[in-house]
């Protein structure tokens, strides 16, 4: 009898090695992946997909700020969601079997301390001058010294997969789902309790907790471009992590083994998810099926 088994699909998934993401870069990205995914429903496992969408998004954001002054550039909210059902009929084509997108949001608080000090750095950078331009539209933009400006916004956290239960039906239902891709569209409630979009970025890997929770996954795989989560990366003790305990990775993660901007995210999302009583992986999309069996890739939990 095969798991339920939540993949988190990173930007690498979907874009070429180096990183670019024309449209036929993502498209035989996104065949590659899929190809692993297809041999674990082949195995009998239930897969629940989700996926990042960083260089989706940065190319809608660019699109906006060149065309800012002759059409009105569209809120962020809406970046994610034209992002979610493009990567997801990518997806879909590529499976070749009975799958679904379900194109969701994600419910944050606005008074998370986030919204105060916007730090989340999205699209591409530019001059001072050009930054200035955009801040007219209301936006907050951030010297990077040596690179330009950047726009940044705010990340909350994740209080709810909104349409979640969308998704439990079509996998009841025998379909293979995609869901809350980039984290979701972030949607805050208003005072007269309708819902609204706001201008932010919901992280995916911390999305990808609360949606297996919600789905009642019992593994949830942070896929990525290594085999495994490593203790002293890019130095000579470098060493990667094969099975281990919420102890000892919540350790190393408070000794600054993991940084901010690529792995500790993901091994965050992984603590989480082993606390809550679940089995987290981290690990490339070529060793999928070794790490479900725990013959690769950082295993935490039971």
């Amino acid at each position: 009898m095969g798991e339920r088994v939540l993949i988190a699909l990173g930007g690498n998934a979907m874009t070429a090695p180096d990183g670019s993401a024309s449209p036929l870069d993502q498209r035989r990205a996104i065949e590659r992946a899929m190809a692993q995914v297809s041999a674990l429903i082949a195995g009998g496992h239930q897969v629940v997909l989700t996926h990042g969408n960083g260089p989706q998004v940065g190319n809608l954001l660019l699109k906006n700020q060149l065309a800012a002054e002759v059409v009105p550039p569209v809120p962020l909210d809406w970046c994610g969601a034209q992002t979610q059902a493009t990567i997801g009929v990518l997806i879909l084509n590529a499976l070749g079997h009975p799958a679904a997108v379900v194109v969701s949001r994600t419910l944050v608080d606005l008074a998370d301390p986030a919204f105060a000090a916007p730090v989340k750095p999205i699209g591409r950078y530019f001059t001072e001058a050009e930054a200035r331009r955009f801040e007219q539209f209301g936006q907050t933009w951030r010297a990077f010294p040596g690179r330009g400006f950047r726009r940044v916004v705010a990340s909350p956290e994740p209080l709810e997969i909104l349409d979640a239960p969308a998704a439990l039906a079509l996998m009841d239902a025998g379909y293979t789902v995609v869901v809350a891709g980039g984290g979701g569209v972030p949607v805050a409630r208003q005072a007269d309790g309708s819902l609204k979009g706001v201008e932010a970025v919901v992280d995916k890997d911390a999305a990808a907790v609360v949606l297996a929770g919600a789905v009642r996954a019992t593994v949830l795989v942070v896929a990525t471009d290594v085999p495994a989560a490593v203790v002293g990366y890019g130095t000579g003790q470098a060493r990667p992590i094969g099975r281990t305990t919420v102890a000892e990775l919540r350790e190393l993660q408070a000794a600054g083994h993991f940084a901010s901007g690529s792995m500790g995210p993901k091994v965050e999302a992984a603590l989480r998810f082993a606390e809550a009583g679940g089995r987290s992986v981290i690990t490339s999309l070529e060793h999928l099926g070794e790490a479900l069996i725990g013959a690769a890739g950082t295993v935490v939990g039971r």
